[in-house]
């Protein structure tokens, strides 16, 4: 009985093996059958499909834990079909002939890099459809909300199946990778299809590159078949070399090209709130709001609101006038640290409930920014920014947004995923970084900044000017992007 119960489990387990197995040999059968296969490199065809027949098999077994998050989590549904392959109307316009350029961006920081990208092909290339894809849902937010539905969707699994419905549908002439989305099973269905690939801001983080070093010999066969690289640095550029990206230039950062947004809903509201009080006719609360101040604390991550919130009462007590807006980096995190502000018995309103300036007479000190898409807007109220990833070990995120407004910043010590730009800034005197990851080092700053105004506006227009010095990476792309298709006419000619 017992041998017969162990030889039941066995044959299960050789059944669940042989439902693995086939599933990796259709997705290796598309990929001969359904996409061309032409004479490339050896070690390029065998680590692409290796990765294709390893991946499936890292996907069912992560099935489990996938359905059990998009059971209770809407994020992650949303998008499912398009991530399988499955092209939605709103995409295929009938009887538009025009070539279309496929950008992918992952999230929000990416996104907002690129529209300016977007925006001059647009003008400059009235004969393209440039569409964006992206793979999270707040940069599929975004991008819908600056650019339409009808030119933004989820980037496809990368599988033989959905990365050949895609190509097959759109027929891109070129696909544009923002920063360092390499992904092979898209590379590879480019290349074999005679699709040029291009990477702008393209960079190497200090996190990333001993992983990517110690896959050098997979990555190079790959990488340099790309048609043209756009580092972000010098230091990027070297270590894409290394990579065995053989079109590597330097042409800057795209986030130096930011554009100040036009007075938006939440500049109107907070920049009205003095107003507001003033028009209540309540003469003490009009002289104390009339004066108020707002610090903005920008994209920040576990640990760093339960720092802020901590220690408000103490700022409070030394600036009377001063406001918080507090934005949350992940908006799945917008509930817990609503408890935490419900918790803290502090005054607070949500941006969603926020409709009118009245609303934030009644001595609310705390505005939590729970909204997409509206912090790069909101710095252009603030007297100083904290920007965050920076205290905990998140690498930090932009301080240019803030920067366009000529608001001064603070930041922690972990600036790593804005290296470069951090290090511009603070060559020139134009942003504060705290030496120690503690919230006592960044309030002192900014009570340093709030203290002496002139010395904050002077820092503010430096960092400004640091902006403004290193624009350009746009036009540099654009320039590149037209060579890359040039170069693609005279092969097709």
């Amino acid at each position: 009985m017992e041998t017969y119960q162990y030889g039941g489990q066995s044959r299960h387990r050789i059944g669940g093996s042989r439902v693995l197995l086939g599933f990796c040999i259709l997705n290796q059968i598309f990929i001969r059958t359904a996409m061309p296969w032409q004479r490339e490199s050896w070690r390029m065809n065998w680590i692409v499909w290796l990765y294709q027949l390893a991946f499936p098999l890292a996907l069912v077994v992560a099935a489990p834990w996938w359905l059990l998050r998009m059971f209770m989590t809407k994020r992650y549904r949303e998008g499912l079909g398009e991530r399988l392959g499955w092209v939605p109307r709103r995409l295929l316009l009938a009887g538009d002939e025009r070539e279309v350029i496929w950008v992918h961006a992952v999230s929000v920081g990416e996104v907002i890099a690129v529209l300016r990208l977007i925006a001059a092909l647009d003008e400059q290339r009235p004969q393209a459809r440039v569409l964006l894809s992206t793979t999270t849902r707040t940069g599929q937010q975004i991008a819908r909300a600056r650019l339409g539905a009808d030119r933004v969707f989820y980037c496809p699994l990368d599988l033989a199946w959905p990365v050949g419905a895609w190509l097959r549908a759109l027929q891109p002439s070129l696909l544009v990778l923002v920063e360092t989305e390499f992904w092979p099973g898209l590379l590879s269905g480019c290349f074999r299809r005679g699709v040029p690939v291009m990477v702008v801001n393209a960079r190497i983080s200090d996190r990333s590159w001993p992983r990517y070093r110690r896959l050098r010999a997979l990555w190079q066969p790959i990488l340099r078949r790309l048609s043209a690289v756009l580092a972000q640095s010098e230091q990027d550029a070297m270590r894409l070399r290394a990579l065995g990206c053989t079109t590597v230039e330097v042409a800057g950062n795209l986030k130096y090209d930011l554009k100040a947004d036009t007075e938006t809903e939440i500049v109107s509201l907070l920049r009205a709130r003095s107003l507001s009080a003033c028009e209540s006719r309540d003469e003490k609360r009009c002289a104390k709001m009339s004066g108020s101040r707002w610090l903005v604390a920008g994209s920040t991550l576990d640990g760093e609101e339960q720092g802020l919130i901590a220690a408000w009462p103490r700022v409070r007590a030394r600036y009377g006038d001063l406001l918080l807006l507090l934005a949350p980096r992940h908006p799945e995190r917008f509930l817990a640290v609503a408890q935490m502000l419900d918790e803290s018995g502090i005054p607070w309103l949500r941006r969603s409930e926020l409709n009118s300036a009245e609303q934030m007479r009644d001595g609310a000190e705390i505005l939590l920014l729970d909204s997409i898409g509206e912090l790069a807007a909101a710095y252009a109220v603030a007297e100083v920014a904290f920007v965050g990833g920076s205290v905990t070990r998140g690498g930090g995120h932009n301080p240019l947004e803030p920067a366009l407004h000529g608001v001064p910043v603070v930041m922690g010590p972990h600036v790593e995923n804005f290296r470069g730009i951090v290090a511009d800034m603070h060559a020139e005197r134009a942003i504060v970084i705290a030496q120690t990851a503690d919230f006592n080092a960044i309030f002192e700053a900014l009570f340093s900044l709030l203290s002496d105004r002139a010395a904050a506006r002077a820092m503010g227009e430096r960092a400004r000017q640091v902006l403004a010095r290193h624009a350009g990476a746009t036009e540099r792309a654009l320039r590149r992007i037209d060579c890359v298709l040039e170069a693609k006419g005279r092969r097709q000619g």
